[in-house]
């Protein structure tokens, strides 16, 4: 199998090239999220690049992103990022409002998905709550404490 090369996510409501991404500070208390992503389409792919230049100082160069199968579109199985082959993991027993992003060392985290389609001011409500460094909220709680139905 090849690797697809990572594609830009679509035009819309976006401004540069940059992730959505809030994380909790190094050391903060361990919870079931390491902080929140709002990506703007359903294409894992197209979402990839931006993601990883985001978590690279946390994580390194990504090596592997898992994620439910039900929560995003069809996706390539590997994704050439960087020059480096990505592995996109999808599996139908994980949290379908988190993806886990881990690096070619085995750093990871663990991100909440806030929904693409959630309005702009509870979206950035989530993306606090889940860098909150004091939380140990889990994703389903965070995205209802702040009035965003999760995927399930």
């Amino acid at each position: 199998m090849t690797a697809a090369p990572a594609r830009k996510a679509p035009a819309g409501d976006r401004g540069p090239e940059q992730a959505r991404v809030a994380l909790k500070c190094a050391g903060s208390q361990p919870g079931h999220v390491d902080g929140g992503w709002w990506p703007r389409s359903a294409d894992l792919a197209a979402e990839l690049p931006a993601l990883a230049a985001a978590l690279e100082a946390r994580v390194g160069p990504l090596a592997r992103v898992s994620y439910h199968l039900d929560a995003w579109g069809a996706t390539a199985r590997k994704v050439l990022l960087g020059g480096r082959i990505v592995r996109l993991e999808g599996f139908r027993a994980t949290d379908p409002d988190t993806v886990e992003a881990i690096g070619t060392d085995s750093r990871r985290v663990r991100l909440l998905v806030v929904p693409r389609e959630a309005p702009g001011g509870a979206a950035r409500a989530v993306l606090r709550s889940a860098a909150d460094g004091d939380s140990t909220a889990t994703a389903a709680d965070i995205l209802a404490g702040n009035g965003v139905a999760g995927t399930r």
